[in-house]
């Protein structure tokens, strides 16, 4: 159920009644300030080696987060846009197609850019063991000691949604590492996986658990998680000819807890009254036919963070 919108005031006054529940700040907002500004609200300064996890566009594709969105929170920070290749083949599965592509998408040289598994990759534990022993992440996430999860979120074709949980476990593991989750555990290979994707629940379910291992890696305090919510197609940036958003823009969110961030993005889009121009009911069914939402509960159930959230609109 959509949750009540609070003025800040208001959020201080009942705080100690909510201390059960998570905060996600909202701003209907999309600009560059209004990034800065919820950045900003999250009350979690970015320090030292600062890793901003984006997924830069498949060729083609034109619904990712652009540069000129982006631009003023990464020199806020003094961020580099950290990035992996893809285990699906296109245009960002081999580096050097995958340089080219951030070019052409105008991330560089705008900003420091780093291919993290370009070189290699590395494992990083798990707590929950249930289907992947292990998550495996581009070597360079090394480099950073803190990290802003910066999500498009959108519909996805395996998935059901894409947004920070997404973007911290198959957005930051390496090619193998992206094999392994998407078969649940089965295997490394990007070419053999395909074969092993029967188990959608056991899928979303590796991506939880690998999110919760990118979260821990970095450490509360350490990591903070924004969604921005245009060009709701429900296509994935990942696809290089995606369908045009059917939704209209709704804003930009933002929490330390990416359980309940991603939880208020569905319940956004969920209990959205549509119109004229205005369909949400496309989303919606990209998100049931794959079960997108079963992934809320299970990263509850372990621990990553929880369902329940206030929701604190900055003006």
């Amino acid at each position: 159920m959509m949750k009540q919108f609070l003025s800040l005031a208001a959020f201080v006054a009942c705080t100690l009644t909510a201390t059960a529940q998570s905060t996600v700040y909202f701003t209907r907002e999309i600009s560059p300030e209004a990034l800065v500004r919820i950045y900003k609200a999250v009350g979690v300064p970015a320090t030292g080696r600062v890793a901003v996890k984006i997924s830069t566009g498949e060729g083609g594709n034109k619904h990712y987060l652009k540069p000129e969105l982006i631009g003023g929170l990464v020199d806020e920070v003094n961020g580099t846009i950290v990035e992996c290749c893809t285990a699906y083949g296109g245009t960002r599965q081999e580096p050097a197609k995958h340089w080219q592509t951030i070019r052409e998408h105008g991330f560089s040289p705008r900003f420091a850019v780093d291919l993290m598994d370009e070189y290699g990759e590395m494992r990083i534990p798990v707590k929950d063991r249930k289907h992947i022993g292990y998550d495996v992440v581009g070597e360079h996430l090394g480099n950073y000691n803190f990290m802003i999860n910066l999500a498009h979120f959108k519909g996805h074709a395996m998935g059901g949604f894409g947004g920070v949980l997404k973007n911290a476990s198959i957005g930051v593991a390496s090619t193998g590492g992206k094999a392994y989750i998407h078969s649940a555990g089965v295997t490394e290979d990007p070419v053999e996986c395909w074969k092993h994707t029967q188990d959608q629940d056991g899928f979303l379910e590796s991506m939880a658990a690998a999110a919760q291992a990118v979260h821990n890696y970095f450490g509360e305090g350490h990591i903070i998680y924004i969604d921005v919510m245009n060009n709701l197609s429900v296509d994935c940036d990942c696809d290089g000819s995606p369908e045009a958003p059917k939704m209209k823009d709704v804003g930009i969110l933002a929490s330390t807890d990416p359980v309940a961030l991603d939880k208020a993005c569905l319940d956004l889009v969920f209990n959205h009254k549509a119109t004229d121009g205005d369909d949400q009911q496309p989303l919606i069914n990209r998100i049931n036919r794959q079960h997108g939402t079963h992934i809320i509960p299970y990263a509850e159930s372990i621990g990553l963070g929880t369902a329940k959230y206030t929701l604190v609109e900055i003006k």
